[in-house]
């Protein structure tokens, strides 16, 4: 139960991360407002950052949190842009393929093997990302087109993130990414800049805030429960952000976006516990019949 406490404010807080960023970002260049949040998230790293710098990292990495580094970038400045350009629950919704291409692209850079029972649930997922996007049946808008090579972006970048992990502490990896993502986009953001108001930059300060709370409690959420238990609960983020977009935002509420919703997150929760399961039985043969 605290496992699934820690999960539901942690949907809350990204919730908030999104409504801020389609209020506060609609009228400065994604770039920017990217740029902007990374930067007062530094702030909020200082103490990590203070020990890499004490003890620093390995040369070798150095590579890796380039890459992932410009592997976000990319994504960030994508998701900000579709965020202002479509409803905050089909940015959501297309958001749950993250790990789906984190899963797939692991079976192809990384060899890891996908069982057919994986490869069907994947499939579910695909299926319902069509459902929300619907091509064909509607005219998809470059905010479409920008969260779905957003989504492949950051699947890249967990795969990349999932190997450093094995090297460096979870604080140093975040750490790492905030500084490789705010000096990549500086020179981005300098190019197309708009002087932001007072406003703006409470508003942007307030989503490295409520972003950096939610990765903690997200953080607390997995230690108190398996994210077999947990991950279900994500589905929520999707409902308030329906509610939000309609609420605040005028947004249409769509029920093939919650069903196609609905589809991923059962997917992205059966293989999380299909693979919570292989590892208890690596341990206990005898847990899995």
């Amino acid at each position: 139960m605290a496992g699934v406490g820690w999960m539901v404010l942690t949907g809350l807080l990204f919730v908030a991360v999104n409504v801020l960023v389609k209020y506060f970002g609609a009228g400065l260049p994604a770039a920017q407002s990217a740029f902007l949040r990374f930067l007062f998230g530094l702030i909020l790293l200082a103490p990590v950052l203070h020990q890499i710098v004490i003890s620093g990292i390995p040369r070798d990495l150095y590579g890796p949190f380039v890459l992932r580094g410009a592997l976000h970038i990319v994504a960030v400045i994508l998701w900000f842009f579709a965020m202002t350009r479509i409803p905050i629950a089909e940015v959501t919704a297309i958001g749950f393929l993250n790990p789906i291409v984190a899963t797939v692209g692991a079976a192809i850079l990384l060899k890891e093997a996908i069982s057919w029972r994986r490869g069907v649930a994947i499939g579910v997922a695909l299926i319902g990302a069509l459902v929300v996007l619907r091509p064909g049946m509607r005219t998809l808008e470059l905010g479409h087109l920008s969260q779905l090579t957003a989504a492949l972006a950051f699947g890249l970048s967990y795969i990349v993130a999932r190997k450093l992990a094995q090297r460096c502490s979870a604080q140093v990896v975040v750490a790492m990414m905030s500084v490789t993502v705010s000096i990549g986009l500086a020179p981005i953001a300098l190019a197309v800049w708009v002087p932001p108001s007072l406003p703006q930059l409470g508003g942007l300060a307030m989503v490295a805030v409520f972003a950096t709370a939610g990765h903690y409690t997200m953080t607390r959420a997995f230690a108190a429960a398996p994210m077999a238990v947990t991950q279900p609960v994500t589905f929520l983020q999707l409902i308030w952000a329906s509610l939000l977009g309609v609420l605040l935002f005028g947004e249409p509420l769509d029920p093939m976006v919650l069903l196609g919703g609905g589809m991923m997150i059962a997917a992205i929760s059966y293989i999380t516990w299909r693979e919570a399961r292989l590892r208890g039985a690596e341990h206990d043969p005898g847990d899995i019949p």
